[in-house]
């Protein structure tokens, strides 16, 4: 595995002005909430630590990783979100279901940001057992959620460059 035993969590963003006026919205997903919460939560933090405002960060619930690309759809209609944030976690079981859910999320998210023309992150662990998502949702592979809110703002950056 390329991440085993790494923090990949580190980031090398710094604080900006620009960021102040933008307005990020996140869909978490319900389902395995111990493990989307602590993302969520690790998002959130960083947001604000790098100069988002606290009211200009709108989380949503929907009640599973599969809802999110249609929840991600509903805020990409708002034309003052800048990005979303698509906070998930799906954990191999014994069936095939893993796959479609998997798949179906990764798709649709992407769709998303394509058809809206913004930032749209896949914060969205797919891993093969609870231990390996605890691990990258505040444990030793760090926190998913810091580098789903770090992409964001490296994509507005980008798209307010260009």
């Amino acid at each position: 595995m390329a991440t085993k035993l790494k923090n990949l969590s580190e980031t090398n963003i710094t604080a900006g002005k620009q960021f102040k006026n933008w307005t990020i919205g996140m869909v978490v997903a319900d389902w395995n909430p111990t493990i989307t919460y602590a993302m969520r939560d690790a998002a959130i933090s960083f947001l604000i630590e790098k100069g988002i405002k606290k009211n200009k960060i709108k989380v949503y619930a929907v009640p599973g990783t599969f809802e999110l690309p249609l929840g991600a759809q509903y805020l990409a209609i708002d034309a003052k979100i800048d990005a979303i944030i698509s906070i998930g976690c799906v954990i191999q079981g014994e069936t095939r279901h893993f796959d479609f859910i998997c798949d179906a999320c990764a798709n649709g998210i992407t769709q998303v940001g394509l058809k809206f023309n913004k930032p749209v992150i896949f914060g969205v662990l797919t891993t093969q057992t609870l231990e390996q998502a605890e691990a990258r949702a505040g444990g030793k592979h760090g926190n998913k959620g810091i580098e789903a809110a770090e992409t964001a703002l490296k994509m507005l950056l980008l798209r307010d460059s260009v």
